[in-house]
């Protein structure tokens, strides 16, 4: 088992920043891929970020490209996701979740994570 708790959300206006952090505990965090996903309302679940398990490859959907770093941290056991330039659009619950799946940084798919936090709201005013 690999518990995630992710920190860091919040308020902010447009072309603010935020940092979110997700700190992992349970098992070897070096072990695991990690990805950080998004939810807005009545919308499904959709892949952001994905790092491979000691940082060597990013993934970036394209709406966040060139805005959104994920890094991580393997001896403090914790995956960052920088988030510059942030827009209404941008605005969702974010979870950042773990994989020892190969497919989980090919198909970026939140049923190839078995592991989830809780989320955190990230806010995006106009």
């Amino acid at each position: 088992q690999v518990q995630l708790v992710e920190s860091g959300g919040g308020l902010v206006q447009a072309g603010d920043s935020l940092r979110l952090s997700c700190a992992a505990s349970g098992r070897t965090f070096s072990n695991y891929h990690m990805g950080w996903f998004r939810q807005a309302p009545g919308k499904e679940r959709e892949f952001v970020a994905g790092i491979n398990w000691n940082g060597g490859s990013t993934f970036y959907t394209d709406s966040v490209k060139g805005r959104f770093t994920i890094s991580r941290d393997n001896a403090k056991n914790t995956v960052f996701l920088q988030m510059n330039g942030l827009k209404p659009e941008d605005t969702a619950v974010y979870y950042c979740a773990a994989s020892q799946l190969y497919t989980a940084i090919t198909r970026f798919a939140p049923n190839d994570y078995p592991y989830w936090g809780q989320g955190t709201q990230v806010t995006v005013s106009s």
